[in-house]
């Protein structure tokens, strides 16, 4: 509702997140654009009430990488991977360096999936190019969502990759949906537990 322009409707929503999450010590989402949503907006959202939970939330990438710190994973995974870097997860929660910038690049998805044994990673072409979901944007231009998501799925296959994965499950699931729609050999993977 927020992102819609609603944020008389998405305030109470933000409340009960606050007093939901507040007494934990950290909140995890799935999805780095939920995670940005509540880290950068709800502030605003609840400007006169308590909002405790907005700092303590983080993407899964975030919180591997700089919390848990994992160093070592028992995983292997025998394929070549293309990395989506979302534009939330870049530019919001700062998973990975912004290309338009001029600093030292890194990368904390990549820095997670050099863990996993027999992987082979690439990035696009524009790695951090948006795919052109956006949420909102996705309803409100339809023909150019879909243009964009085209473009970037075609970049990933450009890689040769036979998977797309990333921290934005509603790009993938933008990608993925394009790819399914043009029948394009390549698959689009969240997280796996097998």
């Amino acid at each position: 509702m927020g992102n819609a322009g609603f944020e008389g409707m998405a305030l109470p929503l933000a409340k009960t997140f606050d007093e939901l999450f507040s007494p934990y010590d950290y909140v995890v989402a799935p999805s780095a654009s939920c995670a940005a949503y509540v880290r950068c907006f709800h502030p605003n959202l609840l400007k006169g009430h308590t909002c405790e939970a907005a700092g303590k939330t983080m993407d899964i990438v975030e919180f591997l990488h700089d919390v848990v710190k994992v160093d070592h994973l028992q995983a292997r995974f025998p394929y070549r991977v293309s990395v989506h870097n979302s534009c939330h997860g870049v530019r919001e929660l700062g998973l990975s360096s912004p290309s338009e910038r001029h600093e030292p690049r890194y990368n904390k998805i990549i820095d997670l999936l050099k863990l996993v044994r027999g992987i082979e990673i690439v990035e696009p072409e524009r790695p951090d190019e948006c795919c052109g979901f956006g949420g909102m944007f996705a309803v409100e231009e339809q023909a150019v969502s879909r243009r964009m998501g085209i473009d970037k799925v075609n970049r990933h296959l450009a890689t040769g990759a036979q998977y797309v994965t990333g921290p934005d499950s509603s790009c993938l699931m933008h990608m993925q949906g394009i790819a399914r729609k043009e029948h394009l050999p390549i698959q689009f993977i969240h997280g796996k537990s097998d």
